[in-house]
Protein backbone atom coordinates (compact mmCIF):
# COMPACT_ATOMS: atom_id res chain seq x y z
CA UNK A 1 0.00 0.00 0.00
CA UNK A 2 1.29 3.46 -0.88
CA UNK A 3 0.45 6.19 1.62
CA UNK A 4 0.98 9.90 1.26
CA UNK A 5 2.09 11.41 4.58
CA UNK A 6 1.35 15.11 4.98
CA UNK A 7 3.72 15.94 7.82
CA UNK A 8 3.56 18.84 10.25
CA UNK A 9 5.82 19.67 13.18
CA UNK A 10 6.91 17.19 15.81
CA UNK A 11 8.03 13.56 15.87
CA UNK A 12 4.64 11.90 15.37
CA UNK A 13 4.94 11.79 11.54
CA UNK A 14 8.32 10.07 11.86
CA UNK A 15 6.94 7.40 14.20
CA UNK A 16 4.10 6.73 11.76
CA UNK A 17 6.45 6.53 8.78
CA UNK A 18 8.81 4.13 10.54
CA UNK A 19 6.01 1.81 11.68
CA UNK A 20 4.16 1.94 8.37
CA UNK A 21 7.31 1.03 6.45
CA UNK A 22 7.93 -1.89 8.82
CA UNK A 23 4.48 -3.19 7.86
CA UNK A 24 5.42 -3.11 4.19
CA UNK A 25 3.91 0.20 3.11
CA UNK A 26 5.51 2.65 0.70
CA UNK A 27 5.44 6.14 2.24
CA UNK A 28 5.66 9.35 0.22
CA UNK A 29 6.18 12.30 2.57
CA UNK A 30 5.07 15.86 1.82
CA UNK A 31 6.47 18.47 4.18
CA UNK A 32 5.40 22.05 4.82
CA UNK A 33 8.24 24.55 4.46
CA UNK A 34 9.45 25.96 7.80
CA UNK A 35 6.99 23.73 9.68
CA UNK A 36 7.75 20.05 9.14
CA UNK A 37 10.31 18.60 11.56
CA UNK A 38 11.26 15.47 9.63
CA UNK A 39 12.91 14.93 6.26
CA UNK A 40 10.35 14.85 3.45
CA UNK A 41 10.39 13.75 -0.19
CA UNK A 42 9.07 17.15 -1.24
CA UNK A 43 8.33 20.43 0.56
CA UNK A 44 5.54 22.90 -0.17
CA UNK A 45 4.70 26.27 1.36
CA UNK A 46 1.65 26.02 3.61
CA UNK A 47 -1.58 26.66 1.74
CA UNK A 48 -0.51 25.43 -1.72
CA UNK A 49 -3.36 22.93 -1.95
CA UNK A 50 -3.58 22.69 -5.74
CA UNK A 51 0.13 21.88 -5.92
CA UNK A 52 -0.32 19.32 -3.16
CA UNK A 53 -2.99 17.54 -5.20
CA UNK A 54 -0.83 17.65 -8.31
CA UNK A 55 2.19 16.16 -6.53
CA UNK A 56 0.23 13.39 -4.82
CA UNK A 57 -1.48 12.36 -8.05
CA UNK A 58 1.77 12.44 -10.03
CA UNK A 59 3.26 10.05 -7.45
CA UNK A 60 0.26 7.69 -7.64
CA UNK A 61 -0.89 8.40 -4.09
CA UNK A 62 -4.54 7.81 -3.25
CA UNK A 63 -4.45 7.11 0.49
CA UNK A 64 -3.24 9.92 2.72
CA UNK A 65 -2.45 10.56 6.36
CA UNK A 66 -2.00 13.99 7.94
CA UNK A 67 0.01 14.01 11.17
CA UNK A 68 1.96 16.55 13.18
CA UNK A 69 1.27 20.06 14.32
CA UNK A 70 -0.05 22.76 12.01
CA UNK A 71 -0.63 25.94 14.00
CA UNK A 72 -4.20 27.18 13.89
CA UNK A 73 -3.03 30.80 13.65
CA UNK A 74 -1.80 30.12 10.12
CA UNK A 75 -5.42 30.32 8.97
CA UNK A 76 -5.47 34.03 9.86
CA UNK A 77 -2.59 34.93 7.56
CA UNK A 78 -3.27 33.35 4.14
CA UNK A 79 -1.00 35.71 2.18
CA UNK A 80 0.84 32.82 0.57
CA UNK A 81 -2.18 30.58 0.05
CA UNK A 82 -3.27 29.59 -3.45
CA UNK A 83 -6.70 30.36 -4.91
CA UNK A 84 -8.17 26.99 -3.87
CA UNK A 85 -7.02 27.34 -0.25
CA UNK A 86 -8.39 30.88 -0.05
CA UNK A 87 -11.71 29.76 -1.54
CA UNK A 88 -11.99 27.02 1.09
CA UNK A 89 -11.26 29.44 3.93
CA UNK A 90 -13.63 32.13 2.68
CA UNK A 91 -16.45 29.60 2.27
CA UNK A 92 -16.39 28.63 5.93
CA UNK A 93 -18.92 29.92 8.44
CA UNK A 94 -16.10 30.09 11.00
CA UNK A 95 -12.40 29.27 11.28
CA UNK A 96 -12.52 26.71 14.06
CA UNK A 97 -9.88 23.99 13.61
CA UNK A 98 -12.53 21.33 12.96
CA UNK A 99 -14.23 23.51 10.34
CA UNK A 100 -10.98 24.05 8.45
CA UNK A 101 -9.99 20.39 8.70
CA UNK A 102 -13.39 19.09 7.56
CA UNK A 103 -13.37 21.45 4.57
CA UNK A 104 -9.85 20.37 3.60
CA UNK A 105 -10.77 16.71 3.94
CA UNK A 106 -13.92 17.18 1.86
CA UNK A 107 -11.93 18.85 -0.91
CA UNK A 108 -9.29 16.12 -0.93
CA UNK A 109 -11.95 13.41 -1.00
CA UNK A 110 -13.60 15.14 -3.95
CA UNK A 111 -10.21 14.92 -5.66
CA UNK A 112 -10.24 11.14 -5.15
CA UNK A 113 -8.12 10.77 -2.02
CA UNK A 114 -9.00 8.75 1.08
CA UNK A 115 -7.84 9.58 4.59
CA UNK A 116 -6.37 6.60 6.46
CA UNK A 117 -6.89 6.06 10.19
CA UNK A 118 -3.26 5.90 11.43
CA UNK A 119 -4.00 4.07 14.67
CA UNK A 120 -2.95 0.72 13.21
CA UNK A 121 0.56 2.17 12.96
CA UNK A 122 0.58 4.15 16.22
CA UNK A 123 -1.01 1.73 18.68
CA UNK A 124 1.97 1.80 21.05
CA UNK A 125 1.50 5.56 21.53
CA UNK A 126 -2.07 5.31 22.82
CA UNK A 127 -2.55 5.33 26.59
CA UNK A 128 -4.08 2.01 27.56
CA UNK A 129 -4.85 2.28 31.26
CA UNK A 130 -6.33 4.74 33.72
CA UNK A 131 -4.67 6.14 36.80
CA UNK A 132 -1.08 7.02 37.63
CA UNK A 133 1.27 6.09 34.77
CA UNK A 134 4.63 6.82 36.36
CA UNK A 135 6.24 6.62 39.80
CA UNK A 136 5.60 10.14 41.13
CA UNK A 137 2.94 9.74 43.78
CA UNK A 138 -0.07 11.96 43.26
CA UNK A 139 -1.32 13.95 46.23
CA UNK A 140 -4.96 14.40 47.13
CA UNK A 141 -5.00 18.10 46.21
CA UNK A 142 -3.40 17.45 42.81
CA UNK A 143 -5.91 14.68 42.09
CA UNK A 144 -8.74 17.03 43.01
CA UNK A 145 -7.34 19.64 40.59
CA UNK A 146 -7.21 17.00 37.86
CA UNK A 147 -10.81 15.93 38.48
CA UNK A 148 -11.88 19.57 38.46
CA UNK A 149 -10.10 20.18 35.15
CA UNK A 150 -11.26 17.10 33.25
CA UNK A 151 -14.82 18.26 32.58
CA UNK A 152 -13.62 21.74 31.60
CA UNK A 153 -10.95 20.36 29.24
CA UNK A 154 -13.50 18.09 27.57
CA UNK A 155 -15.90 20.99 27.09
CA UNK A 156 -13.35 23.32 25.49
CA UNK A 157 -12.21 20.48 23.23
CA UNK A 158 -15.80 19.87 22.10
CA UNK A 159 -16.29 23.61 21.59
CA UNK A 160 -13.16 23.56 19.40
CA UNK A 161 -11.42 26.20 21.51
CA UNK A 162 -8.38 24.14 22.48
CA UNK A 163 -7.31 20.89 24.10
CA UNK A 164 -5.66 22.02 27.33
CA UNK A 165 -6.58 23.73 30.58
CA UNK A 166 -4.22 24.58 33.43
CA UNK A 167 -5.57 24.38 36.96
CA UNK A 168 -4.37 25.48 40.39
CA UNK A 169 -6.34 25.04 43.60
CA UNK A 170 -9.52 24.29 41.62
CA UNK A 171 -9.23 27.52 39.66
CA UNK A 172 -8.82 27.73 35.89
CA UNK A 173 -5.54 29.56 35.33
CA UNK A 174 -5.25 29.29 31.54
CA UNK A 175 -7.23 27.87 28.63
CA UNK A 176 -5.55 26.90 25.37
CA UNK A 177 -6.62 28.64 22.17
CA UNK A 178 -4.48 29.38 19.11
CA UNK A 179 -1.21 29.62 21.02
CA UNK A 180 -0.93 25.86 21.60
CA UNK A 181 -0.32 23.74 24.68
CA UNK A 182 3.25 24.78 25.48
CA UNK A 183 2.58 28.52 25.42
CA UNK A 184 -0.58 27.97 27.48
CA UNK A 185 1.48 26.24 30.17
CA UNK A 186 4.04 29.04 30.24
CA UNK A 187 1.30 31.67 30.43
CA UNK A 188 -0.24 29.79 33.36
CA UNK A 189 3.11 29.79 35.14
CA UNK A 190 3.42 33.56 34.65
CA UNK A 191 -0.02 34.00 36.17
CA UNK A 192 -0.05 31.47 39.01
CA UNK A 193 3.52 30.33 39.60
CA UNK A 194 4.51 26.79 40.50
CA UNK A 195 2.34 23.77 41.38
CA UNK A 196 0.05 24.06 38.39
CA UNK A 197 -1.78 21.02 36.98
CA UNK A 198 -2.12 20.45 33.23
CA UNK A 199 -5.17 18.64 31.84
CA UNK A 200 -5.39 17.75 28.14
CA UNK A 201 -8.46 16.32 26.39
CA UNK A 202 -9.59 15.06 23.00
CA UNK A 203 -12.99 15.75 21.47
CA UNK A 204 -15.83 13.48 22.54
CA UNK A 205 -16.17 12.27 18.95
CA UNK A 206 -12.49 12.42 18.05
CA UNK A 207 -11.72 11.75 14.40
CA UNK A 208 -8.47 9.81 14.53
CA UNK A 209 -7.69 10.56 10.90
CA UNK A 210 -6.69 14.15 11.75
CA UNK A 211 -5.87 16.53 14.62
CA UNK A 212 -5.39 13.92 17.35
CA UNK A 213 -4.03 15.45 20.60
CA UNK A 214 -0.36 14.57 21.00
CA UNK A 215 2.06 15.02 23.90
CA UNK A 216 5.81 14.52 23.85
CA UNK A 217 9.05 15.44 25.54
CA UNK A 218 8.93 19.07 24.40
CA UNK A 219 5.73 19.64 26.38
CA UNK A 220 7.16 17.74 29.34
CA UNK A 221 10.19 20.05 29.37
CA UNK A 222 7.89 23.07 29.31
CA UNK A 223 5.95 21.58 32.23
CA UNK A 224 9.21 21.17 34.14
CA UNK A 225 10.18 24.79 33.49
CA UNK A 226 6.73 25.84 34.68
CA UNK A 227 7.22 23.74 37.85
CA UNK A 228 4.03 21.80 37.18
CA UNK A 229 2.98 19.04 39.53
CA UNK A 230 1.04 16.84 37.12
CA UNK A 231 -0.04 16.23 33.55
CA UNK A 232 -3.38 14.49 32.97
CA UNK A 233 -4.06 12.83 29.62
CA UNK A 234 -7.09 11.05 28.21
CA UNK A 235 -6.90 7.28 27.88
CA UNK A 236 -7.20 5.89 24.36
CA UNK A 237 -7.74 9.27 22.70
CA UNK A 238 -4.32 10.86 22.38
CA UNK A 239 -0.79 9.95 21.42
CA UNK A 240 2.05 9.92 23.95
CA UNK A 241 5.22 10.03 21.84
CA UNK A 242 8.21 8.00 23.11
CA UNK A 243 6.08 6.82 26.02
CA UNK A 244 8.74 4.96 28.01
CA UNK A 245 11.23 7.83 27.87
CA UNK A 246 8.45 10.34 28.61
CA UNK A 247 7.44 8.53 31.82
CA UNK A 248 11.05 8.05 32.98
CA UNK A 249 11.76 11.72 32.35
CA UNK A 250 8.59 12.72 34.22
CA UNK A 251 9.90 10.70 37.19
CA UNK A 252 13.15 12.66 37.00
CA UNK A 253 11.24 15.95 36.86
CA UNK A 254 8.99 14.89 39.77
CA UNK A 255 5.85 15.37 37.63
CA UNK A 256 2.97 12.94 37.99
CA UNK A 257 1.47 11.61 34.75
CA UNK A 258 -2.16 10.57 35.13
CA UNK A 259 -4.58 9.00 32.66
CA UNK A 260 -8.36 9.43 32.83
CA UNK A 261 -11.32 8.04 30.90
Amino acid sequence: MKIGLIAGAGELPNVFRKNAKQKGNDIFTVGAKDITSIEADVYLPIGKISKLVEILKSNNVKDIVMLGKFEHKLSLDPRHYDIKAISILTSLKDKKPSSIIRAFMAFMEEEGFSFVDPRDYLEELLIEKEGLLNDVEISHDVLEDIKFGIDIAKKIADMDIGQTVVIKQKAVVAVEAMEGTDKTILRAFEIAGKDIVIVKSARTHQDFRVDVPTVGLDTLNVAKNAKARAIALQKGKMYLVDKEKFLKTANKFNISVYAYE
